[in-house]
């Protein structure tokens, strides 16, 4: 999952970063409307996670600006204007969710998965393919039942291969979906991060690599990703 964080307030900002990323997710940051539309413009997020009173661009503005042309993208305004009516007046602006400071961390990480499991194009809780199960929300992964501990990036690649699968991603694309703007293009992370996440979910291999294509889950059709009927 990759968020935006758009809050003026640095010392905030760094706060929300560190714990959100600890939380597994690819967080970048923008602590002005114009910077944040910018990053808008350039990468793909999933949620935003936005201040109302910014400089440059107010947050209104950019809450418009996004939910008019982007509906893959979900909102939660995170702003100290939290009467009822300011409430009502962020969500009719078009944000997703509304939340009000000062707030439980716990609570955020919760109202921003949730977001996300909301989009227009999101998957399924559990994903499924050879053997593997992978549930999202509660963070576990199986393989023919066995529990796989695995660290937060590896845990990222696997979901973002299962999403994608049968088809390839390239190292950029992992980067892009698993890591965030400050990324290397040219670190090895992706093959090192790929090493490891293959030694833990054993034999037979299921991660095809292709030179200058990319990497993806292989295995028998009927073991594709599959929604979860429960």
């Amino acid at each position: 999952m990759r968020v935006l964080v758009v809050e003026d307030t640095r010392s905030l900002a760094e706060v929300l970063v560190e714990g959100l990323r600890d939380q597994g997710m690819a967080v970048d940051t923008a602590h002005d409307g114009l910077e944040a539309a910018a990053k808008l413009d350039l990468n793909t997020y999933d949620v935003v996670v936005l201040d109302r009173d910014l400089p440059g661009i107010h947050g209104d503005t950019l809450c418009q600006m996004i939910t008019q042309h982007d509906a893959r993208v979900m909102v939660l305004m995170l702003t100290a204007a939290g009467s009822p009516g300011d409430r009502v007046s962020g969500l009719s602006l078009g944000a997703d969710d509304y939340l009000a400071k000062p707030f439980h961390f716990p609570e955020l990480v919760l109202r921003i998965r949730s977001l996300a499991r909301r989009q227009p194009s999101a998957r399924a809780r559990t994903l499924r393919a050879a053997g593997i199960e992978l549930d999202p929300q509660h963070r576990t992964v199986t393989r023919d039942g066995r529990h796989l501990d695995l660290s937060v990036k590896e845990f990222g690649v696997l979901q973002a291969l299962l999403h994608a699968s049968p088809a390839f991603l390239s190292a950029e694309d992992l980067l892009e979906q698993v890591w965030d703007e400050h990324a290397d293009p040219f670190t090895n992370t992706v093959t090192v991060t790929i090493s490891r996440l293959r030694r833990k979910l054993g034999d037979p291999p299921i991660i095809t690599t292709t030179p200058s294509v990319g990497y993806r889950i292989t295995g028998p059709p009927a073991d594709n990703p599959a929604i979860d009927p429960t």
